[in-house]
């Protein structure tokens, strides 16, 4: 029994989430020997499978995603370009799933990791409590949303929406439309309402930086190792985009030479009917639109106090410096496909060494 009054059920590993990190990390558990609901057990709170993805705009095709990788053990094949990466995804996430009998449980909603007794964790949800004695942590960043502040928010009249709420193009037909960010949604955004609207500002905080040439393995590497310095220091991640700058391709190209890409530095307030620059100058607006990206969804890791000064969690590898039993994948430099994909079976690993230091009941 433990705090919550609820009898725990135990097991070696928890792994919260069932996107690519985490549903990489549960293969390489199996594959190892570890199995689903004896020695591991896969939480995830989405209704079905399919990760983030399931949860993204109709008129994201699969065609338009940004270098979806394989997950380990099965590739992704012969997906028509033209369908919705969200249904595309989805499908072959669920195939992954009974491919390799992981057994997610959902939906199930982790609502906090704590400290437990003999070593372990407690892993309390919306359904059972779980005692581990290592936990994977694979919950993304899509359930936190980062919305700035601005005087005047509050005022606005018009419609203020995340790209985490972007339901297409054609809803914004005939809007004015202010598009805030500079990754690479806010410039997918923008492509797509242009020709719908009746006018688009696109603003951003720092101006773009669109990257010539191919993303090669090396710049690739470079890049990964700019965010993994954050992290290994305790400081919130950033994106990898974020260091690479956005690929200057034929349909950016396109919409730099017809003015939809032209970028105003960011706002000083937020007015009844728009928004406002410090000398002065007004752009109306309908719709503000936040394509500010998401912050790590780790609230759930509070009590175990493994934030740094810095505002994030110190890793190393995929291991949390503050606490060895917790790894997180899909956080900082693996929060991509092919590097959710390496920090699973690197997790696995380090997980593995751990159980094999520290013996069950020890």
């Amino acid at each position: 029994m433990n705090n919550t009054g609820v009898q725990a059920r135990e097991v070696d590993v928890v792994v919260v989430g069932a996107g690519q990190a985490g549903l990489s990390s549960a293969y390489h558990l199996r594959r190892t020997g570890f199995e689903p609901e004896r020695d591991f057990v896969v939480l995830d709170h989405a209704p079905r499978p399919g990760g983030a993805w399931q949860f993204r705009w109709p008129s994201l095709t699969y065609g338009k995603m940004h270098g979806m990788h394989s997950l380990p053990g099965m590739e992704l094949e012969g997906a028509d370009p033209a369908r919705p990466s969200s249904e595309v995804i989805a499908e072959y996430f669920a195939a992954y799933e009974r491919a390799f009998d992981l057994r997610v449980r959902r939906p199930v909603e982790v609502t906090a990791v704590r400290e437990g007794t003999g070593g372990r964790l407690l892993v309390e949800t919306s359904g059972a409590v779980w005692s581990a004695r290592a936990l994977i942590n694979a919950t993304g960043t899509w359930d936190r949303p980062f919305w700035p502040r601005y005087p005047g928010q509050e005022t606005f009249r018009g419609r203020q929406l995340h790209t985490a709420q972007y339901p297409g193009p054609e809803e914004f037909a005939g809007q004015r439309v202010v598009v805030v960010g500079g990754g690479a949604s806010g410039t997918q955004h923008l492509m797509e309402i242009a020709p719908y609207a009746a006018a688009t500002t696109w603003v951003t905080r720092t101006p773009p930086v669109f990257r010539e040439g191919p993303f090669t393995e090396e710049f690739g590497r470079a890049a990964v190792a700019l965010v993994e310095e954050r992290v290994r220091q305790g400081l919130p991640p950033r994106s990898v985009v974020s260091v690479t700058g956005l690929p200057l391709n034929d349909a950016i190209r396109q919409a730099l030479a017809d003015g939809v890409l032209d970028r105003r530095p960011m706002f000083d307030r937020i007015t009844p009917d728009g928004v406002e620059w410090e000398d002065g100058h007004h752009v109306a607006a309908d719709v503000i639109l936040w394509a500010t990206g998401f912050r790590a969804a780790i609230d759930h890791l509070a009590p175990l106090r493994l934030r740094e000064p810095g505002g994030g969690i110190r890793v190393e590898g995929t291991r949390a410096v503050a606490d060895p039993r917790i790894q997180l994948v899909g956080y900082g430099p693996s929060a991509s496909t092919i590097g959710a994909n390496r920090a699973g079976r690197a997790a696995v690993r380090d997980v593995r060494r751990l159980l094999a230091e520290v013996p069950a009941g020890a």
